[in-house]
């Protein structure tokens, strides 16, 4: 007769999880899951907008040095340079940066950081981020932005 105390097993019988186990495991995952998911693309979403916020104060800050180093009557430069051009600077492009002309109401110079069509960031309310000479930001969506949703864009809480 076999012994069957521990590290020894009987003949025919088999260690595992039971189906009933097995699914209150995948009940426990997908619950976990399920708040989760939304989190993590919430955090996503903040941090790519912070990034589009983030370059486009560098670009304003490049703008202002390449104003100061041209002569009295110069302006703003044409177009940014690779790298001050997109949002994260390096890497896949998830925002594209563009510099706008003078108008009347600009000071001088607005950019825009505008979501990559195709990217993570597409149909995000928040639309496009605008920063203008005067230090004004404001955001073009497709649906009219309240104040405090535009102020939530700019915001990293």
């Amino acid at each position: 007769m076999a012994m069957t105390g521990w590290g020894t097993r009987k003949k025919g019988f088999v260690h595992g999880f039971t189906l009933l186990e097995l699914m209150i495991a995948l009940g426990v995952a997908a619950i976990i899951a399920t708040f989760a998911i939304p989190a993590y693309r919430s955090h996503a979403a903040k941090a790519h907008r912070m990034e589009a916020a983030a370059a486009l104060y560098r670009a304003a800050q490049f703008v202002e040095s390449a104003r100061i180093g041209e002569t009295a009557g110069g302006g703003a430069p044409a177009a940014l340079p690779s790298g001050v051009d997109q949002a994260p600077g390096s890497g896949t492009a998830v925002y594209r940066l563009r510099l706008r002309a003078e108008s009347a109401t600009n000071g001088g110079y607005a950019i825009e950081a505008e979501p990559v069509s195709q990217g993570a960031m597409q149909d995000d309310a928040c639309g496009i981020f605008i920063i203008d000479a005067t230090g004004t930001r404001a955001n073009r969506a497709g649906a009219e932005l309240g104040a405090s949703e535009a102020a939530a864009c700019w915001s990293s809480r």
